[in-house]
């Protein structure tokens, strides 16, 4: 004869454990007719039970932390599996006279029966099985279908009503050993409570039945005020769909005439572009024969401007070799450059006087072609403008004469700074016919 596997005995005896425990709880429950404490016995029987289950083929301990060995590490990890047991884990960890791993495993089995939401907490535990594999050996009970099995079976315990006191009751202590003579019973009583059992059973699934079907109630009725919040949504998106198509209609029509309109300003537009246009074209003939003469003035002003620029570049670069001389020939160079500065101001309020005598000139023609009635103001600005050229003129000639003062000027500081900086008679010599070139 075959030996059978001893894990597979230890899972079967187990899981007949669980049977009897949650039977006889459920029955017991019933006819006791009140809400359970900790104090009842059948309740502490099934504590016990289901926390030898959990331990079946945990795995040993990995490291001197590790709570491996204990079955609050896989009750632990239903958090992150379970978005609602959060609460019950953040309890446990809070209740101030629990030390050991154990102790917190069996306050949160005591804590999930009062929700009465074990089994689901559980079963979500159960389907994560690679998960659970850290802390289970391959032939656990919670790694085979007898952890399913008895999982379902817990759902029964929906029917009782626990309100237990955990805060001040012992739990790291506690001896967990199964009282067998609970569920040792003689042949009379077997066949007493057949009949008891059977009503019990019926009355469980009387139970779980009336759950469901509470449970589809709430669903139908959710589902019910859904539908009829989409059919509102649906009507008001009809209507708002009706009013988009008649503004949609609208808009086309104004889109048509404003096009309409459009062709028809632009025609107009063109037309009056093509007038414009013939004006402008003799409008700038007339400025491009009164351009001529400004023009003439402006490169004179203009090739003297090239000239001071050059004739400043040359003694630039002459002072730039007569830098490490002395400290005279410094102040001598800044003080030829204050007054290029001074002459490039000058040279910019004569193109601001030119631009203004252009703008009169462009105003002088411009009023000539408009009536015959404004020549004696137009002789007036001509006069004003050859009044202003002279002013010009003479602006210039008195530029030139301090240009050639300042250039005098600079010679003699230059030739006396070369006298200070050589004694030798022929370098003061070459000096001197450097600074005339």
């Amino acid at each position: 004869m075959a030996t059978k596997d001893p894990t597979a005995v230890e899972r079967a005896n187990l899981l007949n454990m669980a049977k009897l425990s949650i039977k006889g709880l459920i029955e017991s429950a019933l006819s006791f007719g009140r809400t359970l404490d900790s104090d009842y016995p059948p309740l502490q029987q099934f504590f016990v039970v289901m926390e030898h289950c959990l331990k079946h083929g945990l795995k040993g301990r990995k490291s001197f932390l590790s709570y491996n060995k204990t079955i609050w590490g896989p009750l632990e990890l239903v958090e992150k599996l379970y978005p609602e047991a959060e609460e019950i884990g953040a309890s446990v960890r809070d209740l101030p006279g629990l030390k050991t791993p154990l102790g917190r495993a069996r306050a949160w089995l005591r804590l999930a029966l009062m929700q009465k939401k074990m089994a689901d907490y559980l079963r979500c535990l159960i389907i994560q099985r690679e998960l659970l594999s850290e802390f289970y050996e391959y032939h656990a009970l919670m790694m085979e279908e007898e952890g399913a099995v008895i999982v379902g079976l817990l759902v029964g315990l929906n029917v009782i009503d626990a309100n237990l006191c955990v805060k001040g009751e012992d739990l790291d202590s506690q001896v967990g050993v199964i009282d067998f003579s609970m569920y040792l019973k003689n042949e009379e009583e077997i066949g007493n409570k057949e009949r008891n059992v059977q009503i019990a059973a019926i009355l469980d699934q009387k139970n779980y039945v009336e759950e469901l079907n509470r449970q589809l109630n709430s669903t139908v009725s959710s589902l019910h005020s859904r539908v009829d919040s989409l059919e509102k949504s649906n009507t008001k998106l009809i209507e708002e769909l009706a009013i988009a198509k008649n503004n949609i209609i609208k808009l086309q029509e104004e889109n048509h005439q404003l096009r309409s309109e459009n062709e028809l300003i632009l025609m107009r537009t063109r037309q009056h572009l093509e007038v414009t246009k013939v004006d402008v074209e003799t409008e700038l003939q007339t400025y491009k024969h009164s351009r001529q003469g400004l023009d003439e003035m402006y490169n004179d002003a203009r090739r003297q401007l090239r000239d001071e620029s050059q004739l400043r570049q040359d003694v630039e670069n002459e002072l730039s070799v007569q830098v490490g001389m002395k400290h005279e020939m410094e102040l001598a160079m800044k003080l030829l450059e204050k007054d290029i500065h001074e002459k490039q101001d000058t040279l910019i309020g004569l193109r601001q006087q030119l631009e203004e005598v252009k703008a009169i000139n462009i105003e002088m023609y411009q009023r000539l072609q408009g009536s015959e009635d404004g020549l004696k103001e137009k002789n007036e600005i001509i006069a004003r403008l050859e009044e202003k050229t002279n002013k010009i003129t003479t602006a210039m000639r008195q530029l030139e004469q301090s240009d050639n003062d300042l250039l005098t000027q600079t010679r003699t500081i230059a030739v006396s700074l070369v006298k200070s900086a050589s004694s030798d008679p022929q370098d003061q010599y070459k000096l001197v016919k450097d600074i005339s070139f």
